[in-house]
């Protein structure tokens, strides 16, 4: 799917479903006002990423950071390529409540999650974040999505489309 210049593409990785279904709950949030194309990371192309005026992107937080895939794809885009392009990242986590490891609970505050890292890639490529980079929670590593946290994501979603 090709996304034009006034058009919003979400794309995503997910490897238990849990980011796929909050990537579903943010598009739902722009398919009620304008049009938006949903995508997997696994299809989508470097023209996909630089074609849009708005690209969100999500994966989950795998060893602090995002899914190879997702690097990957960004790798691919030109040095500014993404100039002039909007942008905003998701991802999926553990809580650090939940984390029961100090040591993970010290890895977590020092390296962070794959929001933040992708965000700064976006920013790497030229595009201009229009909101922080936000998590959403999961419980334990394959899940479930925590309560709220889908509606929490279509707020998300329309907190975007109220700054556009």
């Amino acid at each position: 799917m090709r996304c034009p210049m006034n058009k919003i593409l979400i794309v995503y990785d997910s490897v238990y479903g849990n980011t796929r279904q909050i990537a579903q709950a943010i598009h739902q949030a722009f398919v009620a006002k304008t049009e938006a194309g949903l995508m997997n990371i696994q299809e989508a192309k470097t023209d996909d990423l630089t074609s849009c005026s708005l690209l969100i992107l999500g994966s989950p937080t795998q060893k602090f950071s995002s899914m190879p895939a997702v690097k990957t794809l960004l790798n691919r885009v030109p040095s500014n390529g993404l100039q002039g392009i909007r942008a905003a990242a998701f991802d999926t986590r553990i809580a650090v409540s939940d984390i029961n490891s100090s040591v993970g609970r010290f890895f977590v505050g020092r390296f962070g999650y794959a929001a933040e890292s992708m965000a700064k890639m976006l920013v790497k490529k030229g595009a201009e974040l229009i909101v922080p980079p936000e998590g959403f929670l999961v419980q334990g590593t394959e899940g479930p999505i925590k309560a709220d946290e889908l509606t929490r994501a279509g707020e998300w979603g329309e907190k975007i489309i109220g700054l556009l």
